[in-house]
């Protein structure tokens, strides 16, 4: 594979950024922005999407759930495709198939189409995110220049979020439309970019075959998952469908274990799980987006149904979150290379657990510089340490034909985990409801789930925390091994200044 580094044999840490590497990773950059642009603008447009097309409340909801859908069940195959058809080409063609749906979605006029053009957002985003990710992993060797490079992407993914929600409320004053639109002329360009800029990525042949019957089982197993997740709030968790569905799931996966247990190529190797930092991070993610998600959903709700909020007013109180995440993106990779990726994942998940917990102070009334403000910042501190680092420790380690499938697996593990909280959240939530419907007791219905969301994080340092013994064995034993070198240099000298004296005794 080509790479843009100059020069190739130089050290990361003294590498220069050319121009082009630059591009590459703006490129890439770009891609990851209109994911989480995407997801974010969506939300505050469906109420004028319903007007308009006359849509229940029901298929809304599709509109959103048509993306995830897409996305987190195709992730594994699109991490692995990546690996063996070559990053650049699942990339760029992906990044083509999203301008073109980004459009299609702009233009219908009815449900269906649009809940369509959705789907296909998700499935070419879940090719675009692990082949982009892959590609910065192949391209920036590991060490310094790798985590800056990755500070960089994943920050990218927090202020397209932040950016969605404000340009959302300002887009949908004129036209739903254009938050579906907005994205195909940034599509196109970062596709004219990409043609240009990324370096070219040959095909894995060295592989044993295409494992067509895992890809076939995991990515029905996935799709199932999503989809049974999302469907239970609504068709209810303890129904026959709920409990079949989640049957299918565990049999599918169960199946899907043992085919790549046997493949000669699998889809996910199960060796990469023995690493202790590997399923902290695909744990810790699912943890962090989960929490998220859910706390995000809970505070629009209470911010606009409760407090009379406008969508930009809203937009705006979350926004010191995404803006502190944003002003951390060249500082990140500096700092993870000081400290490391267990001590700042675990510094972070504490920071998390502060910040949603200051939140439940909220009432009918709140001062949002002294309840609201404190709460966003702990969390956008949070998120500038979890997320690069979580990329960083999950890519680490991994050799350069895996890393799509990595890649792949760390963003099923923050879909999943996003779908899967979130439904609990929301069924904690209809849980607590009672029949009064005054603000008060909406509000109370609301506190338990954001203790689901605190008790989420909370859960998330603890596995991340273990982590930090590992470390401290590792440097114990780097200091040990560095001590017995010292003492064994300091042998051989006295040594040789024995031998020396004895020479010039025996001259003498």
């Amino acid at each position: 594979m080509t790479s843009p580094l100059t020069p190739s044999a130089a050290p990361s840490s003294t590498v220069r950024w050319t121009p082009r590497l630059w591009g590459t990773l703006l490129v890439l950059c770009a891609a990851m922005f209109l994911d989480a642009l995407d997801v974010s603008m969506v939300g505050v447009a469906l109420p004028s999407i319903g007007s308009e097309l006359d849509l229940s409340t029901s298929t809304l909801q599709w509109i959103v759930s048509g993306y995830i859908l897409g996305y987190g069940g195709l992730l594994l195959l699109g991490g692995r495709t990546a690996d063996l058809l070559g990053r650049r080409q699942v990339f760029l063609v992906a990044l083509g198939v999203f301008a073109l749906a980004s459009l299609l979605g702009g233009l219908v006029d009815s449900g269906p189409l649009l809940i369509a053009s959705r789907f296909i957002k998700g499935l070419s985003a879940a090719f675009t995110a692990p082949a982009g990710l892959s590609i910065i992993t192949t391209t920036f060797p590991e060490g310094p220049l790798r985590n800056r490079a990755l500070s960089i992407y994943t920050t990218c993914a927090a202020t397209g979020f932040s950016m969605g929600l404000v340009l959302s409320g300002l887009l949908t004053e004129a036209s739903w439309r254009l938050t579906m639109l907005l994205p195909a002329p940034i599509a196109v360009i970062a596709l004219i970019a990409g043609l240009k800029l990324i370096p070219r990525s040959e095909r894995d042949r060295t592989h044993r075959g295409y494992d067509i019957p895992g890809a076939i089982i995991g990515t029905t197993s996935m799709l199932l998952l999503v989809f049974t997740v999302v469907q239970a709030p609504e068709v209810g968790w303890t129904t026959a469908r709920t409990l079949l569905s989640f049957l299918g799931v565990a049999v599918l996966l169960t199946v899907f274990v043992r085919v790549e247990q046997r493949s000669p190529s699998p889809l996910i190797r199960l060796g990469v799980l023995r690493s202790g930092n590997q399923v902290r991070a695909q744990l810790g993610a699912m943890a962090f987006f989960g929490s998220y998600v859910g706390f995000q959903f809970l505070v629009t709700l209470y911010m606009q149904s409760l407090l009379g909020w406008s969508a930009l007013h809203t937009a705006l109180a979350f926004l010191p979150a995404g803006a502190l995440v944003a002003l951390s993106a060249t500082k990140m990779g500096a700092i993870v290379d000081r400290f490391g990726t267990p001590r700042l994942i675990v510094a972070g998940f504490a920071l998390m657990v502060v910040g949603y917990a200051l939140f439940l102070r909220v009432d009918l009334d709140p001062v949002y510089t002294a309840v609201i403000l404190p709460s966003m910042l702990l969390i956008g501190a949070a998120c500038a340490l979890v997320f690069p680092s979580l990329n960083i420790q999950a890519t680490n380690g991994v050799d350069d034909h895996e890393q799509g499938m990595v890649s792949g697996l760390l963003n099923t593990s923050v879909q999943v985990g996003g779908a899967i909280f979130l439904a609990i959240v929301t069924a904690v939530v209809a849980a607590n409801s009672s029949e009064s419907s005054s603000p008060q007791a909406v509000l109370d219905s609301y506190r338990p789930g954001l203790v689901v969301v605190t008790a989420i994080a909370v859960a998330g340092l603890l596995i991340t925390a273990t982590g930090l013994r590992g470390q401290r064995t590792r440097q114990t034993t780097i200091l040990v091994a560095k001590s017995e070198d010292v003492r064994e240099d300091e042998r051989v000298q006295e040594d040789a200044q024995v031998q020396e004296d004895a020479r010039v005794a025996a001259r003498d």
